[in-house]
């Protein structure tokens, strides 16, 4: 059962992705500034985790250097552009288009991962063709499920919408027209590339500076610092700062609170002990998330072939952590292996070469 807590924790961050976004996309159609929200949404996080990382880190925090200062805003950087460039991109297009390209994001951690020699696969082993395999299962399963339309339509759950996520009468959102699928494909797909490396870089910094807490402090400061900056320039407007209590409050609060604070924090520990290919793998889920909370709260109406997707994905997602959790095995040895093969807290496969001594 200890094993199965990285499991878990990732389908946590998971389902606070697809609660966040959905939450987004409504405020983003009432017309919230994305520069303004991504800066509130990390303040509010190095404030809620700034008192918990100064307590309960403050004995095993290791001391700060140019280099590690460095990396952790440079990680806070592309942080800021994946999130702007992102809900710049919702904008132009459909969520529908969206979530299809999310994930794109195993698949460009894995390269990444290969390129820099943090993950190495045989491929004439059986592990290392199903890590293949199952990449490209997750790929192909999530564009079937969200561009196939064709064959049978199921019966909706509910016959109206609980949640009406669009404001009809805003047809342009900070001046973006949103039929623009072309752009706003392009936008998204640049913000993905941002958090693949986000990944990366993210597994690399971890390993050297080892205090979670303080460094997810330290990057949601240096990105309400870079957003405000840019706020400077790009939202000059003082009613774009103005808070209401209205839905707009509620994103912002829940994106500072559970994605920039929680999640984070999950998902740097989830990286730390399993790799950034572990924790990118779990990305295909939110389109299965999303489909089942959008036929009760939407009362959208799904494909057989969109279910045979959601099907495709979770097989392709067994696939690769089967073949991850083989090399936990190979690298333990036979006489190292626990009889609890969950227990096994390793990095996954994962051959980092990170040099401490410059730091």
């Amino acid at each position: 059962m200890k094993g199965c807590r990285f499991y878990i924790a990732m389908v946590l961050v998971q389902i606070i992705y697809v609660v966040g976004n959905i939450l987004v996309k409504m405020s983003l159609a009432r017309g919230l500034n994305q520069l303004v929200f991504v800066a509130y949404r990390h303040i509010i996080s190095t404030i809620l985790l700034g008192p918990f990382a100064y307590i309960l880190e403050r004995k095993q925090r290791p001391s700060l250097s140019i280099s590690i200062v460095t990396k952790i805003f440079v990680l806070a950087s592309v942080t800021t552009i994946n999130l702007n460039v992102c809900y710049a991109g919702l904008a132009y297009t459909s969520p529908t288009v969206a979530s299809a390209l999310n994930n794109v994001v195993p698949s460009l951690t894995f390269v990444l991962a290969l390129l820099l020699q943090m993950e190495r696969v045989k491929i004439r082993s059986l592990r290392g063709q199903a890590k293949v395999v199952g990449t490209l299962m997750c790929i192909g399963g999530s564009l079937m499920f969200t561009f196939w339309k064709g064959g049978w339509l199921l019966k909706g759950i509910t016959e109206k919408p609980l949640i009406n996520i669009n404001n009809d009468s805003t047809n342009h959102v900070n001046g973006y027209h949103k039929d623009n699928w072309i752009k706003g494909s392009v936008l998204i797909l640049t913000s993905q590339i941002a958090w693949s490396s986000w990944l990366i870089l993210q597994a690399v910094v971890s390993k050297v500076y080892t205090a979670h807490l303080s460094l997810n402090t330290m990057i949601c400061f240096f990105a309400s610092l870079q957003c405000c900056l840019l706020g400077l320039f790009f939202a000059r407007n003082p009613t774009s700062w103005r808070l209401q209590w209205d839905v707009q409050l509620l994103t912002i609060v829940f994106c500072g609170v559970f994605t920039s604070g929680l999640a984070y924090f999950v998902q740097t520990w989830c990286i730390n002990n399993k790799g950034p290919v572990f924790s990118a793998m779990f990305t295909p889920l939110q389109l299965v998330i999303v489909a089942i909370f959008s036929a009760f709260a939407f009362a959208e109406r799904l494909h057989v072939v969109s279910l045979v997707g959601a099907f495709v994905i979770v097989v392709g997602l067994y696939c690769v952590l089967w073949g991850k959790r083989n090399d936990n095995v190979e690298a333990a040895g036979p006489a190292e292996v626990p009889k609890d093969l969950d227990a096994i807290s390793m990095e996954d496969g994962m051959h980092l070469h990170v040099d401490k001594s410059k730091d």
